[in-house]
């Protein structure tokens, strides 16, 4: 629960652990926004997907990746190759684009998080690869439409959030509906700086969307409560 005084999350963890956004080395924090969207995205049922640029999701990303005192990866270079390589080494991983819920390797793992494609990839980074992933983040926020909501099966939810634990990421927020650029960008924000004053994940999210309900600009939780923390708080 994000509010009543609940908080998200199941278990505890040390921010100390995790990061901080005063650390002047924080070369292994990846935060990426808006690649270049792929083109000749076809479902499993033979629907074509257009991708629309998201400059929202990049003004995002430039905005946390200052507070952590890092680049963001945009435009061009935020292709799969490129993202997936830097993804192997990064303690805390934040992207900024579009995600799909469709099963597109046909192995029951359903979910993709859409980066640029190169050579002969699509950009699709699946749920079915990041199942075979071994990551070593602490923290991954995938700030994208529909990515926390997997397949519904007897084993339980299915999706992004499973593949990402099972190759070793023990805390993961995401997002459970398509939500606005701006209010996206506020809430991330808060979030991040929450973090800094030595809040656990579940707390800082959860104060991150009281700080945002606040706002007279997002009345609306549709605008702002999207987002859940999965794994360790």
């Amino acid at each position: 629960e994000a509010f009543g005084g609940y908080d998200i999350g199941f278990t505890k963890n040390l921010l100390s652990k995790c990061f901080s956004l005063s650390d002047d080395n924080n070369g292994d924090v990846l935060v990426v926004g808006n690649p270049k969207m792929p083109t000749n995205i076809t479902t499993p049922i033979g629907e074509e997907i257009y991708l629309s640029p998201l400059p929202g999701a990049e003004n995002e990303a430039i905005a946390i990746a200052n507070l952590l005192k890092t680049q963001a990866i945009t435009g061009d270079k935020a292709t799969k190759v490129s993202v997936v390589e830097k993804m192997k080494n990064a303690r805390i991983i934040h992207l900024a684009t579009h995600g799909l819920l469709d099963d597109f390797q046909g192995l029951g793992l359903p979910g993709a998080i859409v980066l640029g494609a190169s050579g002969n990839d699509n950009g699709l980074l699946t749920a079915s690869e990041i199942f075979e992933m071994k990551l070593q983040a602490e923290l991954v926020v995938l700030s994208a439409c529909d990515t926390g909501r997997g397949k519904i099966t007897g084993d339980g939810v299915v999706g992004l959030s499973r593949s990402l634990i099972t190759a070793g990421v023990p805390s993961i927020v995401v997002s459970l509906w398509s939500v606005p650029d701006d209010s996206t960008e506020f809430l991330m924000k808060k979030f991040y700086q929450n973090l800094e004053k030595d809040k656990n994940k579940a707390q800082a999210l959860r104060q991150a969307m009281l700080t945002t309900m606040k706002e007279k600009r997002y009345p609306n939780p549709l605008q702002w409560a999207a987002f859940t923390l999965i794994g360790e708080s």
